[in-house]
């Protein structure tokens, strides 16, 4: 969310802004929203002075009554009173003005960073490196399914049973992996110096609106009945919400967290052959790494934290590339984001296996995340990465490492996790 300071002064960089992201449709809010708070502002500043008035008038009034002049006071009284049902007019429009300011700049898309490349969609996200030398062996790869079936490490039909699509039991070797690939995850972003932490799975309503825009909480989120609680789609909402309404002294910043949690989705839509199986479900496990810190340390950050997926898929063996995401494709709060791709011998392309993003201060200014630095109070910046989110990275595990006998190679910064192991037959 932008400061309305921000929007009274520069109404045209936002207006521009939202036609770099290819949604002139909100381009009439802006104008909207600055009548508002000219309105909003008069309001005040009336209320402001009626209330200064009142003060004057009552200490007239007493004066008036210990000079026993009874009608003058009760002349002054009426004032007081007409100027009492003004001022709580006055008030019930701020509060309504103030609401329909803020659900309009909640929609307003954030300020994109100047590096960020003009594009529609995701179809103009652009490449900009490769690490590891994509292969495709001479046999041919097997659906991700197949190989985890002839492993006897998948059981879909049971799940559908039991839950429908999207859900999966992972049995055996194929569990362990995924437990491994988690453990393995948490502890090389603990060696980079990242407090591991484990979230709530669930948050409140005021912590989801501070942390994503409505149209992505229609679209991800699900509420547990009755109460206000919603199901995490993924840890990084409960771990910025965690600094909810908290001002961090300065030399508290950095804040660097890496935590585990299930994450549960809706997964809205119609999806391809390639998301079918275990690429898109509505319930995974996911190591993510979250980061507070000050303003001019965000882009500095924001290089760490997509380097630190690049080495752990690199780590296992895993070509990757990273692919820089257009304005079209950005989320409202984003700033500045990167998806991690990993290389598919089956597909012969590289498919989305994580995403590190800088919001700058919009979450922190929805959460009211402040920081107490020596030139007073601001708000701190904030971003997130995916480490691991098995399943899906599992897919590009086995790909990688199959052998034409249908056995998987188990790379050896992994074994210690898996028993010893070195292969998966």
């Amino acid at each position: 969310m932008l400061d309305i300071k921000f929007v009274r002064q520069n109404p045209e960089v936002v207006k521009q802004n939202i036609r770099n992201k290819f949604q002139d449709s909100k381009l009439a809010l802006v104008d909207e929203v600055l009548e508002l708070d000219v309105e909003l502002r008069n309001a005040k500043q009336e209320a402001e002075t009626l209330r200064a008035e009142r003060n004057k008038i009552s200490k007239e009034i007493g004066a008036l009554m210990a000079q026993k002049k009874r009608e003058e006071a009760e002349e002054l009284k009426k004032r007081v009173t007409a100027d009492s049902q003004r001022l709580a007019e006055l008030e019930n429009k701020e509060v309504e003005l103030e609401k329909r300011v803020k659900d309009i700049m909640l929609v307003i898309p954030n300020i994109i960073d100047p590096s960020v490349p003009i594009g529609k969609d995701d179809s103009e996200n652009l490449e900009v490196q490769r690490y590891g030398e994509p292969l495709v062996p001479d046999f041919e790869v097997p659906y991700h399914t197949e190989i985890m079936e002839k492993l006897k490490g998948i059981d879909l039909d049971s799940a559908r049973r039991v839950a429908g699509n999207g859900f999966y039991y992972l049995m055996g070797d194929i569990a362990r992996l995924h437990s491994a690939v988690l453990s393995y995850a948490r502890d090389f972003m603990i060696d980079r110096g990242f407090t591991y932490c484990i979230p709530p799975y669930m948050i409140r309503s005021e912590v989801v609106t501070g942390v994503m825009s409505f149209a992505e909480m229609e679209a991800m989120m699900y509420k547990i009945e009755g109460e206000d609680l919603y199901l995490i789609g993924t840890s990084e909402h409960s771990m910025i919400g965690k600094f909810i309404d908290t001002i961090l002294p300065e030399g508290d910043l950095p804040q660097t967290l890496t935590s585990y949690s299930p994450c549960f989705r809706k997964e809205k839509g119609a999806h391809g052959i390639e998301e079918r199986g275990v690429y898109r479900i509505h319930q995974f496990e996911k190591q993510e790494m979250i980061v507070v810190c000050n303003p001019e340390d965000s882009m500095m950050w924001y290089d760490k934290l997509w380097q630190n997926s690049v080495d752990l898929f690199r780590s296992l063996d895993i070509p990757v590339r990273t692919l820089e995401c257009c304005s079209g494709d950005l989320a409202d709060l984003k700033v500045k984001s990167v998806d991690i791709e990993a290389w598919s011998p089956r597909q012969k392309k590289y498919f989305e296996v994580g995403s590190c993003s800088n919001l700058g201060d919009a979450q922190a200014r929805r959460l009211k995340i402040r920081v107490d630095g020596k030139d007073g109070k601001y708000f701190a910046h904030t971003l997130n990465n995916t480490v691991v989110a098995p399943p899906r990275m599992l897919i590009a595990f086995l790909e990688n490492n199959l052998n034409a006998d249908g056995s998987v190679n188990i790379p050896k910064a992994l074994q210690p996790y898996m028993g010893g192991k070195t292969v998966i037959k």
